[in-house]
Formats: structure tokens, sequence, C-alpha cells
């Protein structure tokens, strides 16, 4: 069944929505100061982003594809697999669906954001932040989990194996997603995800947060152009090899 554009650009952002509220909410779940959560270890992160990438695409894969993210977005649509005529309108959706995914995660914790002093603590439950201050090793680090993602998942929703069950391939996404996270998430964070990144951090930016510090912008074109060059280059793999 084919979905009407404005049913599926709904799908997309409610999706993003959901995958922000529990993948940073699980951030703020860790790192705020006063929360049930604060002060326990990664894993529940993963868990977080592993779910919050899995649960949409069981919601929405049959709908809109569940991209949720503009770089796999424009990765199919150089690679051919998706319409440019509809790249923009699902980037518009997706970063509208995590600013406002942002600002419920910030209703929700407001109370311990209030707590929270930490500035890198408080960007974190918006953004990513490279733990080394280096560029260079985040624009890495997020090209090469990018690039695992995005081959993977092509792959999953694609091979043969998963054909007759696509509900069993959208569970295996977010096992990658939560595998990511912890095995290649301690650099940057990560991102992943140009929309995930730069919509809660311009809701960092604007809003009248204690504490809150910096929005870091000098940081904030590597988790836009680096999954975003990796979903490009890891599509074209996939497609040019696999999918002949």
């Amino acid at each position: 069944m084919t979905y009407a554009l404005g049913t599926r650009l709904i799908a997309e952002f409610i999706g993003t929505a959901i995958m922000v509220i529990l993948g940073n909410g699980s951030v703020a779940n860790v790192d705020l100061k006063g929360t049930k959560g604060n002060g326990s270890d990664w894993l529940v992160i993963a868990f977080g982003y592993g779910c919050g990438v899995m649960i949409p695409a069981l919601l929405f894969g049959s709908i809109s594809g569940n991209h949720i993210n503009p770089a796999f977005t424009i990765g199919l649509a150089v690679a051919g697999l998706f319409s440019w005529s509809e790249v923009l309108p699902y980037i518009l959706v997706q970063f509208a669906g995590a600013i406002v995914g942002q600002l419920i995660v910030v209703a929700a914790y407001k109370p311990h954001y209030d707590m929270t002093t930490n500035p890198q603590h408080i960007l974190g439950t918006f953004s990513t932040i490279s733990a080394s201050k280096s560029r260079l090793n985040g624009f890495v680090n997020e090209f090469v989990g990018s690039f695992i993602l995005f081959f993977g998942a092509l792959g999953i929703t694609k091979a043969p194996f998963f054909q007759n069950n696509l509900g069993t391939a959208h569970l295996a996404l977010g096992f990658l997603v939560l595998t990511l996270v912890a095995s290649v998430g301690g650099p940057t964070g990560p991102a992943l995800n140009p929309a995930r990144d730069l919509g809660p951090r311009i809701v960092h930016a604007l809003l009248p947060l204690k504490h809150k510090g910096s929005s870091d912008w000098a940081y904030a074109w590597v988790p836009v152009v680096a999954p975003t060059l990796a979903s490009i280059c890891a599509i074209l793999l996939y497609k040019g090899v696999f999918m002949k």
C-alpha cells in the first residue's frame, strides 16, 4: 500500500519526535541532577536510542519508510531510491519533529535542568559533544558510525533474508543503533543524524535554561555533514554491490 505524501510526512514528524524523546530523554535521565536514573551507565543511553529508532520503525516503517533522518533521505535520493521532489518536505518535518521532541524532553525534565549546574551535562541532553574537543575525531567517529548505520539499515531492509518479515528487520534496526551507541558512541554521543543534533541544538540556543552555557556552534557542522556524506557513500556502495 502506498500512502499519500501528507500521511507519510506526519509519520516522519511523529517518528522523529519519538526518537528524540526516547534518545535524549535517556541522556537526561542519566546526566541531569536529581533524576531516578542519575549516574547510571552508558547502556541506559544505548538502550534509549536503540528503542528510540526501533519503535518508530515498527510504527511507521511500512508507511513512510521511517527515514527519521535527513542524511538517510538525502542518501536514498542520491542513489535514485527516493524521489528528489519529496526530499525537502521529509527533511523539514524531520527537523520539526526533532525540535518538538526536544521541547517535550525539556518539559518532562525541567526541574532537573534547573538543578543541574554542569553546562556540558545540559548540552549533552540536547546535542552531541566531542569528548576530546576534536572536530576531526568527531567527524571520523560520526562518519564511521553513520556509514555502518546506513549500510546496515539498507542491507537489513533490502536483504532477501527479511523480505517476508520486515517487522523483524525493523527490530534489527533498533539493535543496530543500540550497538553503535554502545560500541562507537563514546567519542561524540553520537548523532548519526543531522536532525537529531541540529534541531535540539537550536532549542538549546533559544531556551532560557539556567546554567546552560554555550551551544557549541563551532562543532555543530560535524554531526550534520559527516552523517550526510556517510549516508551517500554507504547507500551508493550497497546499491552498487548488492542491488544489481
